[in-house]
C-alpha cells in the first residue's frame, strides 16, 4: 500500500483564506446596517436588495469563515479526514443563498412595476456610491488575499460580494435614470438585472460544490490522462478500482488497484509507487493511496475492475 499527503500549500492558503474573510465579514457587516437604513429612508428597491444582498454575504462570509475555523480541527478516528469537507457545505450554502435572494429581488421588482412608489433619488445615488466604493474594497481585498479560483468555499462568499458591487452599479445607474429622466421603472429594472447575474453564480456556486459532495472527478482532473501516466509507470501492467476525488477545494484524492508482477521485491515495490506519487503530484493529486496485487488476484466481479468502462464514462 502506498500514500502521500500534501498539505504545506494548501494550509498556507487555508490561513490567507480565513484572514481575507475575516477582514471582508467586518467591512461588510457594517455598510450593510447603513445600506439598509438608507433603502428604507429612501424607499429605493435597488438598495434594500442590496442591503438584503449585504446582509446574505455578512452571514455567508461567518460561515465560510466558520468552516476555515472547522477545517483546521484534528482529524481523528470518528472523522478521518478531519472537519475541511465543512468548506464545501459552507459554498453550498452561499450558492443557495445566492438563488434565493435572487428568486426574492425578481419577486419584488415585479411588485413595484405595477406600484412604482416615490424614491428619494439623492440618498439613493449617495449610498449606492459608497456601497460600490466599499464593495470594491472588499472585493478587492479578497482577490489579492485569497484563493477566489480553486477555492469553492472562498469562490462562493467573493462571489455574493461580485453581486453586491453589481447591486451597487445597478442602483447608481437607477437613480441617474429616475434623477434626469424621470424613469421611476429604472429602479426594478435594474434590481432584476442585478438578480439575474446573482442567479447565475449561485447556480454554478452550487453545482461545483454538489459535485464535490458527491465524490465526483474534480473539474482539473481528466481520468484517461491519469490512468494512462499510472500505466506507463514502469512494472505497472494495469489498474483497476480506480476513484478520483475531491476531499475539499484544492485536496484531491486518489486510489486504485495496480497490478504488477507476481514476483516484485518489496524494494522495487516501492520504486513503482514513489514514481507514481511523483506523477500524480504534478497533476493536481496530493492523497494518493495504491494497493498493488498479481494478475492472479481475485476481484470478485467487482463493475469497477474495468477501468476501460470508468473512463469512457468520465
Amino acid at each position: 500500500m502506498g500514500h502521500h499527503h500534501g498539505h504545506h500549500h494548501h494550509d498556507h492558503t487555508h490561513g490567507a483564506n480565513k484572514k481575507t474573510l475575516t477582514i471582508a465579514f467586518f467591512i461588510i457587516a457594517a455598510y450593510m446596517v447603513v445600506e439598509l437604513i438608507g433603502g428604507l429612508l429612501t424607499n429605493s428597491l435597488a438598495l434594500l436588495s442590496d442591503a438584503g444582498h449585504m446582509l446574505s454575504d455578512a452571514i455567508s462570509l461567518g460561515v465560510a469563515v466558520l468552516a476555515f475555523q472547522l477545517g483546521e480541527r484534528a482529524a481523528n478516528y470518528e472523522k478521518t479526514f478531519g472537519y475541511k469537507r465543512f468548506e464545501i457545505l459552507a459554498a453550498a450554502f452561499n450558492g443557495i443563498t445566492l438563488l434565493i435572494i435572487a428568486i426574492f429581488i425578481i419577486i419584488e421588482a415585479v411588485k413595484r412595476f405595477a406600484a412604482p412608489p416615490e424614491i428619494a433619488t439623492t440618498g439613493m445615488l449617495t449610498i449606492s456610491t459608497i456601497g460600490l466604493l466599499v464593495n470594491i474594497l472588499v472585493a478587492w481585498i479578497m482577490f489579492r488575499g485569497g484563493d477566489t479560483e480553486e477555492n469553492l468555499n472562498m469562490r462562493g462568499a467573493f462571489l455574493h460580494v461580485i453581486g453586491d458591487m453589481l447591486g451597487s452599479v445597478g442602483a447608481i445607474i437607477a437613480a441617474l435614470l429616475i434623477m434626469f429622466f424621470g424613469w421611476s421603472w429604472a429602479d426594478p429594472v435594474a434590481s432584476i438585472i442585478v438578480a439575474l447575474i446573482i442567479m447565475r453564480s449561485g447556480f454554478y456556486v452550487t453545482k461545483d460544490s454538489i459535485q464535490v459532495l458527491m465524490e465526483g472527478t474534480p473539474k482539473n482532473i481528466k481520468v484517461e490522462d491519469i490512468i494512462k501516466t499510472i500505466e506507463n509507470v514502469p512494472g505497472i501492467k494495469s489498474i483497476h478500482d480506480l476513484h478520483v476525488w475531491s476531499i475539499t477545494s484544492g485536496h484531491n484524492a486518489l486510489s486504485c488497484h495496480a497490478v504488477v508482477d507476481t514476483h516484485i521485491t518489496i524494494e522495487e515495490g516501492q520504486r513503482i509507487l514513489d514514481e507514481v506519487e511523483h506523477q500524480l503530484i504534478h497533476k493536481g493529486i496530493n492523497h494518493i493511496t495504491i494497493q498493488m496485487e498479481s494478475e492472479n488476484h481475485d476481484h470478485h466481479g467487482s463493475v469497477l475492475c474495468n477501468h476501460q468502462g470508468l473512463s469512457k464514462k468520465s
